[in-house]
């Protein structure tokens, strides 16, 4: 069967094969033919496979083709939004049609992401509470519900998606009455998630995928089926993902929405039991006080929490009143269905908090996250790896691709991160021609980027030079807000041409205006480091402003440093060292996306060159022409036409 799979997808991008007869100028690849067996081999065999696919092979392609032939049902999980809706509304169409295949296919998106009916209608039946800054957005979403198939708030053209009216109608958890609602039969969150049930090829989100997997965990339910094959592409991005998911996390937010929405139900509906929201309500006081105390206190160790004795006692008093409201609902059950429901997901989350606070599991990590309104109480596993090895077992074949996962032309580290112990790892590389379509620049005398004043003067000198070598053409990509300002600040002085700042519109938004510019400069951020393509000479010259090494106060590198407890491990070559040079390939790749395309890379940051861990970089990078020179590059830069 593993050969016959591997025979039907490779004749499908043979020279004769249907792809040649379909798409114009088709060439064979044959790293993409490479991969195409390994993910054949791998939807019939027992062993996950990892592959890192370089720029240019059409990874996409090369698993899907072999996922449609199976007739398996596949899970695709996406890091992102962009290849998600490529997936759905390009490739897998396009496929199906040359491949003549008519498998179910549903997209599931996080629930946030479908109009809520019951919420418009309830804003429409009062619209003299509706802020007259908001009627007009609201009455074009009304307009669009009437339209719209699958309620998905992303398909909503008439208002931005920036406009404070989406969080009005987004569906959400808590406050969902499941059977109860008028909407129940109509719902686009519950007619989303049953196409996922019979669908042959079912596309998520990492986010969706692993929140799913701790809903299965605490309640036994799920919204995806166990699968035949997963499929995780970007897939670079799921060691970070998995020490956000695979754990509990406890938000006060939605503790407070919670207890709100109980005091809500009972008065609405069960006038004779006052005492319900007039204790909901002190909850609700006496949490507020108790994060104002952890606030004040800047607690981050759950541990060290519990051994204040203020905040201890304001803990237990939390709780005290927390289980006499549990209590008292459970004495009212089965009079109001919505009541019942909140009380349940109330109960369940009383319960986590005490578990927090016990801090007593030998084998978790208690962490407090207060750099955000939303403050969250996490348990996470200190062996993630073992915990994911939970995960990539069963009767489940695993497939795990990325164009950046290798450290030093090896995917062992990735691999361990992830407790992939047996798996097979293939190396693709990039069939783009890197020696003769890009330079890459390290200047000479660069100035300690640590050094914030000159950090600033150096990058305008360098961007200013490059920008006008370029005509425009240009990504500069930071790795702080603060540099981001300081610089955009910096080049309106300097630079006649269009200059395109994050945060000025949405990501999309601003990529299309400078896809359309033709000659702009846009500075941007993480968000701009992946998922971003730009494919000619619209895009001549990438700039970074240093190695994207993650500041010691993330959240999640915190809490990865913490798990390796006693273990042997180097923090620096096993986590912090990895993930920047994934990081740095990731801002890399924005450069070259075609066989045609042609550019300079210039890095701000001369410790890829004079610190011992830089070769660990450029071993990692693709092999560019490289140079000191800065003039050598700007003269091929002013030669791309």
């Amino acid at each position: 069967m593993t050969r016959q799979l591997a025979k039907q997808s490779l004749a499908v991008f043979s020279k004769a094969g249907l792809l040649a007869q379909h798409i114009p100028n088709y060439r064979v690849r044959d790293a993409q033919c490479k991969m195409t067996e390994a993910v054949s081999g791998a939807l019939k065999g027992t062993e996950p496979l990892v592959v890192e696919a370089g720029t240019g092979i059409g990874k996409t392609f090369a698993y899907l083709v072999p996922a449609l032939l199976s007739g398996q049902q596949v899970i695709i999980s996406t890091g992102t939004k962009n290849l998600q809706e490529q997936l759905v509304y390009q490739d897998i169409p396009a496929l199906l049609s040359i491949l003549k295949l008519t498998p179910k296919v549903a997209l599931l998106k996080g629930r946030s992401n479908y109009l809520c009916q019951l919420k418009l209608f309830e804003l429409l039946r009062d619209p003299q509470f509706i802020p007259p800054e908001h009627l007009d957005d609201i009455l074009r979403i009304h307009q669009w519900a009437d339209k719209t198939r699958d309620g998905d708030l992303g398909g909503l053209t008439a208002v931005s998606e920036f406009s404070p009216s989406l969080d009005k109608v987004r569906s959400q958890k808590e406050g969902c009455s499941g059977q109860d609602c008028q909407y129940f039969d109509v719902c686009f969150t519950r007619k989303a998630r049953l196409r996922t049930l019979d669908a042959n090829i079912i596309v998520v989100n990492h986010h969706l995928f692993f929140a799913d997997k701790l809903l299965q965990e605490a309640t036994l339910n799920t919204l995806l089926p166990n699968a035949d094959a997963v499929i995780f592409d970007e897939a670079h991005q799921l060691p970070d993902m998995t020490f956000s998911y695979l754990g509990q996390q406890l938000s006060m937010s939605y503790l407070t929405r919670l207890l709100n929405l109980i005091a809500h139900i009972q008065r609405q509906s069960l006038g004779d039991t006052a005492q319900i929201a007039r204790l909901a309500m002190a909850c609700s006081e006496t949490l507020s006080d108790w994060q104002n105390s952890v606030r004040e206190r800047g607690v981050t160790d759950g541990k060290h929490l519990m051994s204040d004795k203020a905040l201890a006692q304001s803990a237990g008093r939390l709780l005290d009143s927390l289980g006499e409201l549990v209590a008292l609902l459970a004495r009212h059950e089965e009079r109001s269905y919505a009541l019942d429901n909140q009380a349940k997901k109330f109960t369940v989350f009383e319960g986590k908090l005490r578990s927090f606070f016990e801090c007593n599991h030998p084998q978790l990590l208690y962490r407090i996250d207060c750099s955000k309104p939303d403050l969250r109480l996490m348990m996470t596993p200190k062996n993630i790896a073992g915990e994911c090895q939970k995960i990539f077992n069963g009767q489940t074949h695993w497939i795990l691709t990325s164009a950046t996962l290798q450290m030093n032309q090896t995917l062992d580290v990735f691999c361990q991160s992830l407790g992939l112990v047996n798996a097979q790892q293939l190396l693709l590389e990039s069939p783009f021609n890197y020696q003769k379509q890009a330079i890459f620049c390290v200047p000479r005398h660069l100035a300690n980027v640590n050094n914030e004043g000159l950090a600033v003067k150096q990058m305008r000198d360098i961007c200013t030079q490059a920008i006008q070598a370029a005509k425009g053409r240009t990504f500069i990509l930071l790795t702080s807000h603060r540099m981001l300002e300081k610089l955009a600040q910096a080049l309106y002085h300097c630079v006649d041409y269009p200059i395109l700042v994050q945060g000025q519109d949405s990501k999309q938004g601003l990529l299309k205006k400078f896809r359309q510019l033709g000659n702009a400069v846009l500075l941007g951020t993480g968000a701009f480091w992946e998922g971003v393509d730009v494919k000619g000479k619209r895009l001549s010259c990438v700039i970074i402003e240093r190695l994207p090494f993650v500041s010691p106060d993330d959240k999640v590198f915190r809490t990865r440093l913490q798990s390796m407890g006693d273990i042997a491990q180097d923090p620096f070559m096993d986590i912090a060292l990895p993930k920047a040079i994934i990081s740095l390939n990731q801002g890399v790749g924005r450069l070259i996306r075609d066989e045609k395309d042609s550019g300079v890379l210039i890095l701000c940051d001369n410790r890829i060159v004079n610190r011992d861990y830089g070769q660990a970089f450029l071993h990692s990078l693709p092999p560019m022409t490289r140079t000191r020179d800065l003039d050598k590059a700007l003269q091929f830069l002013s030669k791309i036409k």
